[in-house]
């Protein structure tokens, strides 16, 4: 399609980061923004105007990514009553992401029991906390590498233990990672040899050899 004849009329932004935190713990950050394009409510106003801007602060424990902080903030919202839902969002402690996450948000803040802008952010966070899960092992292992004499830069993502954790977190999430399928297999039986696409990219972009890498931090 010509995109002379589209006419933008509503923009969705999500923002979703995950930081490791020192006590070994996350803390996943989001936010979610509508914005109207200039002119759409008045054709002499210039700029964009943003009616949903909502933020949320889990923080989730490892290794059940189980929900021990939550704290939500309505910075832009259209109606005066909508902050009354947001102390709703405390019930958010004690789930866990790793298991049935999505359901039992619908079930608790779905429809008239919550913001229908912070569920759709929260279930755009979920995933990743998961991926967050795998890094923050690396993130630890590296950090205790750096006290040792000499360092061990070796991250053993190789090892059986890293295989199972690689699979076990993304398991069945897409066709990709069905746990009947190639790729689970070869992650837990070893054989797996190819990068992730980026990462090899990357290291081609910087001049290196994938393979090489791999075999000097992954194996």
């Amino acid at each position: 399609m010509d995109d002379d004849d589209l006419e933008l009329i509503h923009t969705r932004g999500y923002d979703v980061r995950g930081y490791w935190r020192r006590d070994g713990s996350l803390l996943i950050r989001g936010a979610v923004r509508d914005e109207l394009p200039p002119g759409f409510y008045d054709a002499d106003d210039t700029e964009p105007l943003v009616m949903h801007h909502m933020v949320v602060e889990l923080a989730v424990a490892l290794p059940d990514l189980v929900i021990t902080g939550a704290h939500v903030e309505f910075l832009t919202h259209p109606h005066h009553a909508c902050p009354n839902i947001i102390n709703h969002y405390h019930h958010l402690v004690g789930l866990s992401i790793a298991r049935g996450f999505t359901h039992k948000v619908r079930e608790l803040f779905g429809g008239p029991r919550g913001c229908t802008h912070t569920t759709a952010l929260l279930q755009a966070m979920a995933p990743v906390a998961m991926q967050c899960k795998l890094a923050s092992r690396i993130m630890g292992r590296r950090r205790m590498s750096a006290t040792d004499d000499p360092p061990d830069t070796t991250l053993a993502l190789s090892s059986p233990e890293m295989r199972a954790l690689r699979a076990s977190g993304n398991r069945n999430t897409c066709h990709v990672w069905a746990e009947d399928g190639e790729h689970v297999a070869h992650i837990l039986d070893g054989s797996e040899t190819a990068l992730p696409i980026p990462i090899s990219v990357r290291i081609r972009e910087r001049g290196g050899d994938p393979d090489e890498w791999r075999r000097q931090r992954w194996d």
